[in-house]
């Protein structure tokens, strides 16, 4: 008896090729990111619908009355472009497929904000001030985010990675970007109150902490740059070879870092006990990021151990073991016993020592640290970093034995490996989405190449506004906030103020704005918690430009011993006893810290050793927040100088 299966027909060749394809071809009815429930399409404009189908198959879209169909190509795809509609919703969107169908009820019209730059714009609403209270009792609806995951690519993508869209309900918009929450509530808010109609709001949300302008770039615009395009040229053609490029020189760099320590073994808890030998560890400086210290671009972990020596009235009783900023996590023991332990990358680390846990004498501090990107380690100023006892404080800052014991492998480029990769994988993918703008908050990173930022940044948002068509499309930003010791101030050599100085000049854009923040930072953290103060302050070039910039100079004119100072405005007021800020410097001398008053709306500056000031700085120091000249709707002057002095960051490029 023959075989069932002898009686089949050999399938042609070609009949078989055919087939093949057509199930290769084969794709489930979806529309693409940033499309989906709960989406904000952008008002008053045509909307581009993208998604996926079977190849060559007919789809068929309903959308504000109107049947739309087009017809998938060979690889899948489809596109069909959606009439524009006033603001309002919910409406439906359907979209149908031979037999598959997909019905949207809840899509909004409204306008789309980009929310992008780096960690302080992605910084989520629930770890800012007054998180609680706001999560927990506003309810927004109309307002939609969309947190687009961190994807880095070495070649222009077509397809954003997916996310969804989360309404903003209470309870809900704790990962929402805060500076944008607060941006959107402030704008509706406008409009209540004026009586207007609320316009729903999208928040797509592509920043990325840590991140270089360079990387926001598209690939032409970086070409056409001498100091990036050899970056991107070398590029490998695929992710998977750039990882495995990538991990590669990591191993070969952790090699050559702890020679003869292997780091694949794995880490081992007995790392943590006072007895284990770590004679042959290299060392660290500690607060410093490991990647500044011979192990750039590592991720992973690293154990970190230092002894010390306590007298008996120091070992007596509970201590506090305080360590500073870790990027990101940590385990901490004394004496191989754990006190504590959390990831979070910027707050500081104070961990209980129980009583009777120190010994007088030798004393073993082990740290097991995890880094999940960016620099990895200890940060942060060293003088939080010690063992608190009854009888006075150990200093802990300084080296510790480390080894690394762990190498995260990489299975794709981070954004900062390379010119472009952000832009190629995040930005790439919304080619003509239509947008209401942009809100950016980025500048940290770019700090030691400000004088580049000059022309970096004017140049990124023309490569943007011609990304997505639209020329003028408005791009707000948030200027550098006040950070660093002020201890550390110094008017002569100030990147920070030099970084804050290229933002003002990108003010000479039209359809721009900028955010002053020198007012609501902090010393001794880079990420501030007060997130509303800034959002508000971005929405009020849309509700209110004429109060929304701060005082600006406009004129300054030598007197005598004196600089008179013309600004924009009358309305100039100082918060505090003294008016504080100004900087004088007279020929080729350096700037000297001056006295300043305020005279029928004008600022009047002087020093007593210099006789005749020609040149004037204001906030031109790291941390600014001691300058306290505001404007009668509460806004900050801006700072400036009226020098031309060469910049301390002159020269420096992107590596």
């Amino acid at each position: 008896m023959s075989s069932p299966l002898s009686s089949l027909r050999p399938v042609p060749a070609l009949l078989l090729g055919l087939l093949l394809a057509q199930a290769a071809a084969a794709k489930d009815l979806a529309l693409l990111p940033p499309y989906g429930e709960h989406m904000v399409l952008q008002r008053d404009r045509p909307a581009v619908l993208q998604g996926e189908a079977d190849a060559a198959q007919a789809v068929t879209i309903q959308w504000a009355g109107k049947k739309l169909t087009v017809k998938a190509d060979a690889s899948g795809r489809w596109s069909a472009t959606l009439p524009s509609r006033g603001a309002g919703g919910p409406h439906a969107l359907e979209v149908q497929a031979g037999k598959s169908k997909l019905k949207l009820s809840d899509v909004w019209v409204g306008d789309v904000w980009l929310c992008a730059g780096q960690s302080n714009m992605e910084w989520p609403l629930k770890y800012s001030d007054g998180a609680d209270e706001e999560i927990r009792n506003v309810d927004a609806p109309s307002i939609r985010h969309m947190r687009v995951p961190l994807t880095a690519n070495v070649a222009p993508q077509s397809v954003l990675p997916a996310a969804p869209w989360v309404v903003g309900r209470a309870g809900q918009t704790g990962n929402f970007s805060a500076i944008g929450w607060y941006f959107a509530r402030t704008l509706q808010a406008h409009q209540a109150s004026h009586k207007q109609p609320v316009v729903p709001i999208g928040l797509l949300d592509i920043s990325w902490g840590g991140s270089h302008i360079e990387t926001w770039m598209s690939r032409p615009t970086a070409l056409a740059r001498e100091d990036l395009a050899g970056f991107v040229r070398s590029l490998p053609a695929s992710n998977a070879s750039y990882a495995g490029d990538k991990n590669a020189v990591i191993e070969k760099r952790v090699g050559a870092w702890q020679p003869g320590l292997d780091y694949k073994s794995g880490d081992d808890p007995k790392m943590a006990e006072p007895g284990y030998d770590h004679s042959r560890w290299p060392t660290l400086r500690a607060p410093d990021v490991w990647e500044k210290q011979g192990l750039a671009d590592l991720d992973g972990i690293v154990w970190y151990r230092r002894e010390i020596t306590l007298t008996a009235a120091q070992a007596q009783g509970a201590a506090t073991l305080s360590l500073g900023n870790i990027d990101d996590c940590d385990d901490s023991y004394v004496n191989g016993q754990r006190v504590g332990g959390f990831c979070q990358h910027d707050r500081a680390r104070l961990h209980a020592v129980p009583a009777g846990l120190l010994k007088e004498g030798r004393n073993v501090i082990a740290v097991r640290v995890t880094d999940y990107g960016g620099g990895g380690g200890f940060y942060g100023d060293p003088a939080l970093m010690r063992l608190e006892t009854a009888a006075g404080n150990v200093a802990l800052a300084g080296t510790w034995a480390a080894r690394v014991v762990q190498a995260k492998v990489a299975t794709q480029p981070s954004a900062n490996d390379a010119p472009t990769l952000a832009f190629n994988a995040m930005v790439e993918p919304l080619r003509g989405l239509p947008v209401a703008g942009v809100i950016w908050y980025q500048g940290e990173s770019n700090v030691g190449r400000a004088e580049r930022y000059r022309d970096d940044f004017p140049t990124m948002i023309r490569d943007w506004r011609a990304h997505f068509a639209q020329p003028e499309m408005p791009f707000l930003w948030v200027q550098l906030a006040a950070f660093l010791p002020m201890a550390d101030n110094n008017v002569n050599n100030a990147p920070w103020a030099e970084l804050r100085d290229a933002q003002t000049a990108t003010l000479s854009l039209p359809h721009t704005g900028m955010a002053i923040a020198t007012d609501v930072g902090n010393a001794n953290d880079i990420h501030p918690r007060n997130k509303r103060a800034v959002g508000e302050r971005l929405a009020r070039w849309l509700t209110d430009p004429a109060n929304a910039s701060g005082p600006r100079l406009v004129k300054a004119t030598p007197k005598g011993k004196e600089m008179v100072l013309d600004f924009d405005r009358r309305d100039l007021q100082v918060h505090g006893a003294s008016l504080n800020g100004f900087a004088l410097a007279q020929g080729d001398g350096p700037f000297k810290p001056a006295q300043a008053r305020l005279e029928n709306g004008r600022v009047i500056v002087s020093h007593p050793e210099l006789t005749a000031p020609d040149a004037v700085r204001f906030g031109w120091v790291n941390n600014p927040s001691e300058s306290n000249l505001y404007d009668g709707s509460g806004l900050p002057a801006r700072p400036f100088r009226t020098d031309a002095r060469p910049l301390v960051t002159t020269g420096s490029r992107y590596q």
